[in-house]
């Protein structure tokens, strides 16, 4: 029961890592609000948890600010939707693409930042945890603007620890390499056992990431034993970036 009586906000949280994080947070006591853009598998998960689902696009000011009114400002704020686009080359990703991949994996955070910064900030305290990936801190080809938001929220989540600690708001990131959520047939740009294969071999430990992976680094970061860090960029990567 590490997060009792906190309240925990999971973004993406209607499947995969999302899943798992919002279903490790419930297990040790919060309560959680799934929040996705389908509103179908945030209501799965949360029905699943004993939580509450809540249709949230990231991208939207106004989603946000919805959000905010319904369910007012978390303890524990999870940053964990994102998308990618298919590996190409970088000039082949057309402008629309681009600027929905920032959008959902970037601008996202600078949303919920204005949203919750200011009461969390009032209170005293609060932990955000950003949804990074292995793909930030060691980029393959043909997924440039991917890798590029996940660097950004890299850097955004350093800088945002530094500005907030003074405040008792913690914040630190999560770099998972690719796991078997929805995203991971867009990682690889087809599903086959081949494919698998040359991205397992780039694994030290041999598989990939869970969910449950996910849930356990996010629960601790999120909890009162990791008081004293900030500003980390936690690999969940069984070796896949030394």
């Amino acid at each position: 029961m590490r997060l009792k009586d906190k309240t925990a906000l999971v973004t993406g949280g209607g499947s995969g890592f999302g899943d798992g994080i919002a279903t490790k947070f419930s297990l040790e006591g919060a309560h959680v609000i799934v929040a996705d853009i389908n509103a179908d598998a945030a209501a799965r998960v949360a029905d699943k948890i004993g939580g509450v689902a809540h249709h949230l696009d990231v991208a939207s000011g106004d989603s946000w600010r919805a959000c905010h009114a319904a369910h007012g400002t978390p303890d524990i704020l999870v940053n964990n939707a994102g998308i990618t686009h298919l590996p190409a080359p970088m000039e082949t990703i057309d402008e629309a693409e681009f600027d929905r991949v920032l959008a959902v994996n970037a601008k996202s955070v600078y949303l919920a930042a204005r949203q919750f910064n200011a009461e969390m900030k009032s209170r005293g305290s609060g932990a955000i945890l950003n949804i990074a990936s292995t793909a930030g801190l060691s980029p393959r080809p043909n997924l440039n603007w991917y890798n590029a938001s996940k660097g950004w929220m890299i850097t955004a989540t350093k800088t945002m620890a530094v500005e907030l600690a003074p405040f008792g708001i913690r914040v630190n990131a999560l770099c998972p390499v690719a796991g078997e959520t929805p995203l991971l047939k867009s990682f690889m740009g087809q599903d086959t056992p081949e494919r698998r294969a040359q991205f397992l071999a780039t694994i030290p430990i041999g598989r990939f990431s869970t969910p449950e992976d996910m849930g356990n680094a996010a629960c601790y970061l999120c909890s009162d034993e990791a008081s004293m860090i900030t500003g980390v960029a936690m690999e969940v990567d069984g070796g896949r970036c030394i």
